[in-house]
């Protein structure tokens, strides 16, 4: 008699997410489900079950786990994406099924780093001094707050282009996504970058600025983490692989 399996539903937005459902999707004693929440227009092929777009609020989600029969669900969102987090604890604890984080350490300060911490986005925009130029790496959806900054240049970097004007007076839009150090010290020289404005998401993705800047001496405006879901985290795919039975 053939085993039976259990379905797992991944709630995606990191790297890591990819390459657990990778894993994952590779076991014959599950089905695995990865939810994609649809901001890149051309998301790379992720193993197994995909949906994209969102659920809907807890309501939604806690039906989805319902209707699709979901054993585990994974919160293996960007750290910023507190909203979602938010609600698969909530959807969770109404269905009863088991959730797990998958949470990458945030990145830490290392000699060379010229880093000043904030907790807002507020907060980061008043640090930036006048007549700065300064990369906005922060994702379309997080950057209104600094468009009030009219004495400043923010170059700004997108997957896709925008679908309506961007509220900056002066700037500059390059499309693609974050490059190794050397990439990224050379596109902050071209454009005589001397500030850098980024939140402390962690992971090896993205850090190539971080190097970049360090390497330029150049100061990093850098948006602290919110406070993490409780529950069973790790901070490895393997690790939370290892954890389903």
């Amino acid at each position: 008699m053939p085993a039976i399996r259990r379905s797992v539903l991944i709630l995606s937005g990191t790297r890591e997410a990819s390459a657990l459902a990778a894993r994952l999707a590779a076991r014959p004693d599950l089905r695995v489900i990865t939810s994609l929440a649809g901001r890149t227009r051309r998301p790379e092929p992720v193993r197994g079950e995909t949906r994209i777009g969102g659920f809907g609020g807890t309501d939604g989600l806690a039906a989805f786990l319902r209707d699709e029969g979901i054993d585990v669900l994974i919160d293996a969102t960007h750290p910023f994406a507190t909203t979602i987090s938010s609600h698969a604890v909530d959807a969770a604890r109404r269905t009863g099924i088991e959730r797990l984080l998958l949470v990458r350490p945030p990145w830490r300060p290392a000699d060379g780093d010229l880093w000043q911490e904030v907790r807002t986005l507020e907060d980061g925009c008043a640090a930036i001094p006048p007549a700065s130029r300064v990369l906005l790496a922060l994702g379309r959806q997080h950057i209104d707050a600094f468009a009030g900054r009219d004495d400043v240049f923010f170059l700004l970097r997108m997957v896709d282009p925008p679908a309506e004007a961007l509220p900056f007076k002066a700037m500059e839009l390059v499309l693609g996504k974050p490059g190794p150090e050397h990439e990224e010290a050379t596109l902050l020289r071209a454009h005589a970058i001397d500030r850098i404005v980024c939140r402390n998401a962690g992971g090896t993705a993205s850090f190539g600025k971080i190097a970049a800047a360090r390497q330029l001496a150049i100061p990093v405006i850098m948006l602290e983490r919110p406070p993490q879901p409780a529950g069973r985290a790790f901070e490895t795919v393997e690790g939370v692989a290892a954890a389903i039975a």
